[in-house]
């Protein structure tokens, strides 16, 4: 067992192996999609430069706390940060370069909705830093996306990916599928129409019906028909695999897919368990200061969160210390989404416990995981139950 001060040493290191990002968090959208559970709202009035106010100051009251961290990603999530005006998002990035040393591939995303997609708007995001859009098409016919509560069409979705594909070189989209009334075959279609459009990365996800939202109001009324099967919905993750695999867009993650060495670099800092600074309404943030990491959230409400910040200098609602136990979990959570998996030496550094070697020797004569050296992954069949899977392998 480690001593007190040697964990200070481990702790204070342990972000390093997964990097150090900044996520913005931008919380209005044109409409509410009833599938969303993340923090949206929907407001006639938005004064752009109030927000730029509030973002730059919460940005230097960050900076304070990890001074001198080299910055590995930027990503703009929502909400519809491409609703953000571009002078908007060049005043936060103009900040950020002065307030952080950054990596020579920084990488910056910006979330993008195919309804609010103009050419000189995403060459304006361009001038000011963006280099990587993440798209929300979700679905491939305009009858599903009318039920999606989607405000696009299809044809829009294309034009849309056009402009971005002609101002970046790094573009993603998302698609969700096991939607009411899909049919494996109407998935397989959609699946290679999709494949046809992607440069290097799709991140492709099941619905999944929460409660608080539209959708979950619906199903618990009795009234959201036409879902999947648990089996139907099997079979179209199997089917996602082999499609994907087939065009050189393998799995990296349980719902990502990238050609090689396009997979996202910030959504990687999550899974590999890095730091990451959370700004804006609702945003959640891990930083590690003194050696302990810290788990960080701030005001739901966009007007409360404008107040907070101007008036006590802080839009953070919670601040609180991870215990080295709490940090395992969350390393396993994080780290077995990825097809590369977790260290087991690095998690015995976080927590000073080993995994159960009787659970792993199961789990690997099940075909679940593989145990080569140090690393512990998932194998496919245990992607596709991945958390019974990380249940098993949890104290």
């Amino acid at each position: 067992m480690r001593s007190k001060n040697s964990w200070q040493g481990v702790l204070t290191a342990d972000w390093q192996n997964g990097g150090f990002g900044l996520y913005i968090h931008w919380p209005f959208c044109a409409a509410k999609c009833p599938y969303c559970d993340f923090n949206s709202h929907v407001s006639k009035t938005i004064v752009q430069k109030q927000w730029l106010m509030a973002y730059i100051s919460e940005l230097t009251r960050a900076a304070k706390e990890t001074q001198g961290r080299v910055l590995n990603s930027i990503f703009f999530g929502g909400g519809t940060p491409s609703l953000m005006d571009p002078e908007l998002v060049h005043g936060i990035l103009d900040r950020v370069r002065t307030l952080w040393p950054q990596s020579n591939d920084l990488e910056c995303t910006l979330e993008a909705n195919p309804g609010s997609v103009e050419a000189g708007r995403f060459r304006d995001y361009a001038r000011a830093g963006v280099n990587r859009i993440s798209m929300g098409v979700q679905a491939m016919n305009d009858t599903d996306l009318r039920r999606l509560g989607r405000i696009h069409t299809v044809s829009e979705a294309h034009g849309a990916f056009d402009i971005a594909r002609s101002v970046f070189d790094r573009v993603s989209f998302d698609l969700i599928y096991a939607r009411q009334d899909q049919s494996l075959e109407d998935w397989r279609d959609e699946l290679k129409q999709a494949l046809t459009w992607a440069i290097d990365h799709l991140s492709l996800y099941q619905l999944t019906v929460e409660q608080g939202t539209a959708f979950g109001d619906r199903y618990n009324r009795g009234t959201l028909r036409g879902l999947p099967t648990d089996d139907l919905a099997a079979d179209m993750y199997d089917l996602t695999q082999e499609l994907c695999d087939d065009a050189g867009m393998p799995a990296y993650e349980i719902s990502n897919h990238a050609r090689d060495g396009a997979e996202s670099r910030h959504n990687l800092i999550y899974w590999r368990y890095g730091d990451y600074i959370g700004i804006g309404p609702g945003a959640h943030g891990r930083v590690t200061l003194d050696g302990q990491r810290h788990a960080t959230e701030t005001h739901l409400m966009p007007n409360a969160w404008l107040d907070a910040v101007a008036q006590h200098g802080s839009g953070e609602t919670l601040r609180t210390v991870i215990t080295a136990a709490d940090q395992g979990t969350e390393y396993i959570l994080m780290g077995m989404r990825v097809v590369s998996g977790i260290s087991h030496s690095r998690y015995n550094a976080i927590t000073g416990q080993w995994l159960d070697r009787a659970a792993l020797d199961r789990l690997q004569d099940m075909g679940m995981i593989t145990v080569m050296g140090d690393r512990i992954a998932a194998t496919p069949a245990g992607r596709a139950v991945l958390n019974t899977v990380m249940a098993h392998m949890l104290p």
